[in-house]
């Protein structure tokens, strides 16, 4: 089947496309959303435009499209992205990257469903040690670019997914109910490298902003 995948640069959505394709679907284009909200509720924010760098390395063409990030609005806007690439990519289905996120996952399932469109979610409701555990197995090089809840601080900024990462967010799971994923939106990442890309990506550069616990990393990729 071709699939278009709604695609921010992180683990989720890279995986969830690595899963798709391993399923032997086609992976015939990704979905971008351009977001001016840092708060938005649907969209991946830090480094987000990074992506065509990363669709480059995938051999995958990338479609951008903007949003002002309203919330439901900006639903408007995805349903015009998807709609798009369903005319220009003839996808016949959307990989999404929704772990337990019911707000998201409810909300691509009825645009997809009103575009006949069929809707792939393949990390949905995994155990969340498991899969960072899978990510590890399957050479996922990933790292923090965003974090947004107590007690992160921009010390996690650049840190790399790996067993101590894993280590450590199980502590702050039970300690202060942070999701070890960051599928709450406590922290967000950049995919360097996995099996879908040609070559890995390389951290040439980086700026960061923010305060208290919320926290960016601006980067530059090549």
């Amino acid at each position: 089947m071709k699939l278009g995948v709604l695609f921010s640069g992180g683990k989720d959505s890279t995986y969830s496309a690595y899963l798709a394709k391993k399923q032997k679907h086609e992976l015939t284009c990704l979905i971008s959303i351009l977001s001016k909200n840092p708060e938005s509720y649907m969209f991946h924010t830090p480094s987000i435009e990074k992506t065509k760098k990363q669709a480059r390395v995938m051999d995958i063409p990338i479609m951008f499209h903007k949003t002002e990030g309203k919330k439901e609005e900006e639903l408007k806007d995805l349903k015009e992205a998807i709609e798009r690439a369903k005319k220009k990519y003839k996808i016949q289905g959307i990989v999404t990257g929704a772990l337990h996120s019911i707000y998201q996952a409810s909300r691509i399932q009825k645009i997809c469903e009103e575009l006949k469109l069929a809707c792939f979610n393949p990390l949905w409701h995994r155990n969340e040690i498991e899969y960072l555990e899978e990510l590890i197995k399957n050479k996922f090089d990933i790292i923090i670019i965003g974090v947004f809840a107590y007690p992160l601080d921009e010390k996690w900024l650049g840190k790399k997914i790996d067993k101590t990462f894993i280590e450590n967010v199980k502590v702050l799971k039970e300690k202060y109910n942070i999701h070890p994923a960051g599928e709450g939106g406590e922290f967000e990442t950049f995919v360097l490298n996995c099996p879908l890309f040609k070559k890995p990506l390389k951290l040439k550069g980086f700026k960061i902003s923010g305060e208290k616990h919320s926290w960016k990393m601006e980067i530059k990729v090549e």
